[in-house]
């Protein structure tokens, strides 16, 4: 189980910066690949960006490629997801989540994982609106 919150969602001006943080409670992230997703109203959830376990792999969807990353810091239980360059179409709730070894011991790559939102653990939400 993981009580995974994000937080530091808000309205951020188009162009802007919002970074997102997920603390998991008592969670060894370093066990986990790592995920942060949004929903835009009347849209499926879509993949954001994906950490794998190890920190070796890293992906992210075509859109957000060289404005967002993202980021774990283990003594912290955190792992965060810094967006810069904000745009409306970036709005939506974002939520973060967690795949347990069972996702990728197999060797099933990062990037088809989190397309597929194969995640074992959801986080609560947070609103993000980026204002045109």
């Amino acid at each position: 189980m993981c009580s995974c919150r994000a937080s530091g969602g808000g309205l951020a001006q188009s162009g802007g910066s919002l970074r997102l943080s997920c603390a998991a409670p008592g969670v060894d992230l370093g066990r986990y690949a790592i995920g942060w997703f949004r929903q835009a109203p009347g849209k499926e959830r879509e993949a954001v960006s994906c950490y794998s376990a190890s920190g070796s792999v890293t992906y992210y969807e075509d859109s957000v490629k060289g404005r967002f990353t993202i980021s774990r810091d283990n003594a912290k239980n955190t792992l965060y997801l810094q967006m810069n360059n904000l745009e409306p179409e970036d709005a939506g709730v974002y939520y973060c989540a967690l795949a347990g070894s069972r996702r990728f011991a197999g060797g099933v790559p990062l990037p088809y994982m989190c397309r597929n939102r194969a995640m074992d653990y959801w986080g609560e939400g947070t609103q993000v609106t980026v204002s045109s």
